[in-house]
């Protein structure tokens, strides 16, 4: 391999690629197109105050473990990781709150407070659940190419437990009678951007990760992950370069022979895109390469909701949870009008990071670091941002109020405000939809676009547009299937921890 391997993008996915990369001996240049690492996995840092940009939760560590063992290290050397107790707390608009406790015992306690008829269904749930990711894993793991991929005997003696036609909430009614009860087991689906009551039940896994391996802060925040990552593609001989926009992709026919930045053209011996997929496609890529996946098709797709985000360096300190999650009382008719309506609703639902409770790097003495998040529309002519962005605000610091945040207005320090038209000029986010495309029936597996682009020759995708989709545990195992089928059509070999499985067929990239 005489030129580099070059990823666009130095999000979560470009970094893990970089080191999987880098650890099996290939040569491996970054180029981000902003001045900081990260992507929306980045940091906000101002008059003392830092704030994720984007993930604030943290699951599953065991992926990002692994690809950290690839580079001779481990992750929890280069992290400072604190389990969350407890993992968070839910207010409910129709009354009751939750706390999500990290133990089973604690955890039924909650439930029953609520609900008691419920309690008894956690520990089915998690049975359940346990043989649910244990089964799916190696799909999670597995590339999806075509849909031969689908007529495997693993994927087929899944499909009963998988109810991949049921939705969460209908699932979940087999545990918990109160919809409130399924609602804390169902919330995570706007992880992926999607309402509860038409997620795949499939998803029951999400919040299963969270009561079976925990809920963490890394000190630092999220960023402080992204940051570390760096910290090891370089120690492996990465070359990463910031502020540097990628203007295009370069071609020889359909095959990537390298990129082109205002510094000049780079050679490749692949590409690797971590950026979003749709706004890549039709910025770096012309149109009449594509097939699959033209601008006219892209258009056609479905995309997941926006959030609007404020991130409030605060006067005081509040004796409150690190997370706390507030679902409106008319949580159906809040999602309606996100999804479907694209209107902004009256009675928001909201997510609040007092991270300063665990966290005391984040804010000066004395002071809060808030961040705080409401789903809403992509970007859509019936919300004008211009316009609604004030009331906006408003809007939800009285919103805020009802998970204990009072007198906010009066005490804030610093503050920044980052609306969908934001999500979508200044961070390159096609329609602004955070978490990509949506995770619908007809967008997953083979029907999202592939690790190894379908359309393209030497162009690998990583990150929540590819297989398996959003979410910081599923990105960074969309790194590691990619980074398998690039290394695999390059002839080289992985660490033989994440060594492609035998049905992996190379692809010769010079004869594709």
């Amino acid at each position: 391999m005489s030129e580099p391997i070059i990823v666009i993008g130095a999000g979560p996915g470009g970094l893990a690629s970089a080191i999987l990369l880098a650890s099996a001996g290939a040569k491996v240049k970054v180029i981000e197109r902003l001045p900081t690492l990260g992507g929306r996995t980045s940091s906000i840092e101002a008059d003392g105050f830092k704030f994720d940009l984007g993930p604030t939760f943290f699951l599953y560590p065991r992926v990002l473990e692994e690809i950290f063992r690839a580079a001779r290290t481990t992750f929890r050397e280069e992290v400072e990781l604190v389990r969350l107790d407890p993992q968070y707390r839910i207010i409910f608009g129709n009354g009751g709150e939750l706390n999500a406790m990290p133990d089973v015992a604690r955890m039924e306690e909650q439930i029953a407070a609520l609900a008691p008829a419920d309690a008894p269904g956690f520990r089915r749930f998690l049975n359940e659940n346990r043989t649910k990711l244990e089964r799916m894993e190696p799909c999670l793991e597995t590339p999806f190419l075509g849909w031969q991929d689908l007529i495997n005997v693993r994927l087929l003696k899944m499909l009963p437990m998988l109810r991949p036609h049921q939705s969460l909430d209908t699932y979940l009614k087999r545990f918990f009678q109160d919809p409130r009860i399924r609602l804390a087991f169902s919330f995570q689906s706007k992880y992926l951007g999607m309402s509860p009551f038409r997620c795949p039940s499939l998803f029951s896994i999400l919040s299963f990760l969270e009561y079976e391996y925990g809920v963490f802060h890394p000190i630092g925040g999220c960023g402080a992950v992204t940051a570390a990552m760096a910290r090891v593609a370089q120690r492996l001989g990465v070359e990463i370069r910031l502020d540097e926009p990628v203007e295009e992709i370069l071609f020889e026919g359909r095959r990537a022979k390298g990129v082109r930045t205002a510094a000049g053209e780079e050679k490749a011996s692949a590409v690797v895109v971590n950026a979003d997929f749709a706004r890549a496609m039709s910025r770096l890529v012309p149109d009449r390469l594509r097939r699959r996946w033209t601008d006219r098709k892209i258009a056609r797709k479905k995309f997941s909701c926006s959030t609007f985000m404020m991130y409030l360096g605060v006067e005081g300190t509040f004796d409150l949870p690190h997370h706390s999650i507030h679902i409106a009382a008319d949580y159906e008719r809040n999602l309606d009008e996100v999804e479907n309506q694209h209107v902004l609703s009256a009675d928001p639902s909201f997510y609040v990071q007092n991270a300063s409770v665990t966290d005391p790097t984040l804010a000066p003495p004395g002071m809060s670091a808030l961040y705080l998040l409401a789903p809403v529309t992509h970007q859509h002519s019936n919300v004008d941002w211009s316009r609604e962005r004030v009331r906006f605000r408003a809007l939800l610091l009285r919103q805020v109020a009802k998970a204990g945040f009072t007198d906010l207005e009066s005490r804030i320090r610093f503050e920044r405000v980052i609306t969908p038209d934001d999500w979508d000029q200044k961070y390159e986010i096609h329609q602004g939809a955070t978490f990509n495309l949506a995770h619908s029936l007809d967008q997953m597996l083979h029907l999202r676009p592939h690790n190894r682009f379908e359309d393209l020759q030497g162009v690998y995708l990583v990150g929540g547009g590819t297989h398996p989709g959003s979410g910081l545990p599923v990105i960074f195992e969309s790194a590691r299937i990619s980074s398998r089928l690039l290394l695999n059509d390059l002839g080289m070999t992985p660490d033989t921890k994440w060594a492609p499985t035998p049905e992996l067929a190379p692809m010769n990239l010079e004869t594709a």
